[in-house]
């Protein structure tokens, strides 16, 4: 099998096969939704797990942000978390220093508690290695799931799609860049988008959860926005039909995908929120994430899933487009 996550009809297979008998877990892991729950008595326990595998870059930040996304779509707060790392042989202390500051400095600004994980210098890893599992909390009437997308329900994007996968490029390959004729100036502006836009969505899930009547979230990482609508029209057992006019794409963006051949439609896209809500209240949830300083678009709407996966283009109506694996995935691949 190539890079990347796994295709989700066989990740659907192996979830499957998995029979939970203790009662107290309500949500176990589902293809499409962000994270699992636990019943705690007065509230949920929200628990994820999530690695960093593409970056070589700020991992140790990286790793938090990620993980807490997860939980931020499903109305929890992050709390707690636990970071396996994976050094390769001749790692320099100063870099385990490097990795350790940037867990802590992360975790400080979003007031989660670092409990514990596992460092080891190993074998055969080419690069660092960092896995996050994140637990939060929720109340029990404030769960968002992936499955709760409605017929009939607007949908509503943040910011931008492939922030994330943009950002990484510039970060991995720029001199690769600018051979094919990327500015210097693009290049910076992209590397920034870690952090401008920014690839965190937990401020953004809060405003659309305190600020309307929010039927699900999904945040697209691997496999870009299409991967993360498709998630979320399988987790809901929906159709959609999405407008490809209204999906924002930001400059740096298009010029780097357009320079290696990619498609930021299938790029790893952390950053990007994904929310539906009944049509009469996207109108105010735009508004409010605007007023925080957070760019939204309506770009679609949910659908009876017998109309099927659609995207609306300039020349017509088409299937909504499938990406084996994460453009990312494909170009570091070859």
């Amino acid at each position: 099998m190539q890079a990347g996550k796994l295709p989700l009809e066989l990740l659907s297979r192996l979830l499957g096969k998995i029979d939970i008998k203790d009662p107290r877990v309500i949500l176990g892991p589902k293809a499409g939704e962000d994270a699992a729950l636990i019943d705690f008595g007065d509230r949920y326990l929200v628990a994820k797990t999530d690695p960093i595998t593409f970056a070589t870059d700020l991992i140790g930040w990286y790793v938090v942000q990620v993980n807490a996304n997860d939980l931020a779509v499903m109305g929890a707060t992050p709390k707690w978390l636990m970071v396996t790392l994976l050094l390769p042989e001749g790692t320099l202390p100063e870099m385990v220093h490097d990795i350790f500051d940037q867990l802590l400095d992360a975790c400080n600004a979003m007031n989660i508690a670092l409990v514990g994980g596992h460092t080891e210098v190993t074998y055969d890893v080419p690069r660092p290695i960092a896995v996050g599992a994140m637990l939060g909390e929720v109340d029990k009437d404030k769960v968002v799931l992936t499955s709760g997308a409605r017929p009939g329900d607007s949908i509503v994007l943040t910011q931008g799609i492939a922030i994330e996968g943009t950002s990484l490029l510039a970060r991995e390959v720029p001199d690769e860049l600018r051979e094919r004729g990327v500015s210097d100036d693009s290049i910076e502006k992209a590397k920034d988008y870690l952090f401008t836009p920014g690839i965190s969505v937990v401020k953004a899930a809060s405003i659309a959860c305190a600020a309307t009547q929010i039927h699900s979230m999904h945040d697209p990482t691997e496999g870009g926005l299409a991967t993360g609508l498709l998630e979320m029209a399988v987790g809901a057992d929906v159709g959609l039909m999405i407008d490809m006019e209204r999906i924002p794409i930001l400059p740096e963006c298009r010029k780097i995908c357009d320079a290696l051949g990619l498609d930021p439609f299938g790029l790893i896209g952390s950053g990007a929120l994904l929310a539906t809500l009944p049509q009469t209240e996207a109108r105010r949830l735009v508004d409010a994430l605007a007023s925080e300083g957070i760019p939204a678009y309506e770009i679609g709407q949910i659908t009876p899933k017998e109309e099927g996966l659609k995207l609306r283009t300039a020349k017509g109506v088409v299937g909504l487009p499938t990406f084996e694996r994460d453009e990312l995935a494909r170009y570091f691949g070859h």
